[in-house]
């Protein structure tokens, strides 16, 4: 019996030697994978930091985020909304703040620039009362005039080879505006927001989805619906107008479509499409 005893005894110590030898190998394998997973973050920080160094010209903070797409002007000068509710103008060589405008709501509308300097905007991204489009002086950010609609204004304006302003509202509405007073030449219903931006065909066409599933076709002079596309899903993308006359659009239902119109290629104004070109430089014409 005590040799039954003192071998029992002798397998507990083995054991509690074993599993204490484990849980020190698993302790270190642990403090190991640790050390491991830190140096591999300190060294992705550090690339981090050499990357930035090495391609960050400069940056500009602004008051909250930026869903607007900067556009250049012809004199090097970076013009964008925020959510913070102004349209900013900054140098784009230092990125020193040349002026901003206050507007009444958030700015995701991104700029267009006519021959004038003057800049066209819209506003709204929350609430259905405070939604203006505002044309600025591109020197000074001086407001020229503003227009108010039914809706948030998250479209960006086409401006026409007359200057007129073509912009879509969340209220249903495609707008014509005079571009030199903010004047309505025409407005034409949709049967849902318009979130998407114009395209101006060289014949003077306004190519524009509505989130009523349309990609619409309209005489840029009078409003009047020249046809109608029907996709399966809301239209919110923008179209590009190809020097064929053909205009490249997407939908919601995930297909995008080339719809051959009349247009020959895309007007000769200073801003036909969002980003001014089919490359979406987003870059404006010297006059």
């Amino acid at each position: 019996m005590k040799r039954v005893f003192i071998s029992l005894l002798v397998l507990c110590f083995c054991y509690v030697g074993c599993t204490e030898q484990a849980a020190t190998e698993q302790a270190a394998t642990e403090q190991a994978a640790t050390e491991q997973a830190a140096a591999e973050e300190k060294r992705r920080a550090e690339e981090k930091r050499k990357t930035r160094e090495k391609l960050l010209l400069w940056e500009f903070a602004t008051g909250d985020k930026i869903s607007s797409s900067p556009t250049i002007g012809p004199d090097g000068t970076v013009y964008f909304g925020s959510f913070d509710n102004k349209v900013y103008a900054l140098d784009g060589k230092t990125g020193a703040k040349k002026w901003e405008f206050e507007a009444n709501n958030s700015i995701i509308s991104s700029p267009a620039v006519g021959f004038d300097g003057a800049i066209y905007i819209g506003e709204g991204a929350f609430g259905p009362y405070k939604n203006r489009i505002y044309a600025l002086d591109s020197k000074s950010g001086a407001k020229l005039w503003d227009y108010k609609t039914g809706g948030n204004v998250c479209s960006t304006p086409a401006i026409g080879i007359d200057g007129t302003v073509y912009v879509g509202s969340r209220d249903n509405t495609i707008y014509a505006l005079d571009g030199e007073r903010g004047g309505k030449a025409w407005g034409f219903e949709t049967e849902k927001p318009v979130n998407s931006s114009a395209a101006i065909g060289e014949d003077g066409s306004i190519y524009i989805g509505s989130d009523d599933n349309k990609i619409y076709a309209l005489d840029g002079k009078t409003g009047t619906k020249k046809w109608e596309f029907e996709t399966e899903a809301s239209v919110t993308s923008s179209a590009a107008v190809g020097a064929n006359g053909t205009i490249y659009i997407g939908s919601e239902d995930g297909k995008l479509y080339a719809i051959k119109t009349n247009s020959k290629d895309f007007a000769e104004s200073p801003w036909p499409m969002r980003g001014q070109n089919t490359q979406h430089t987003g870059q404006a014409l010297k006059k």
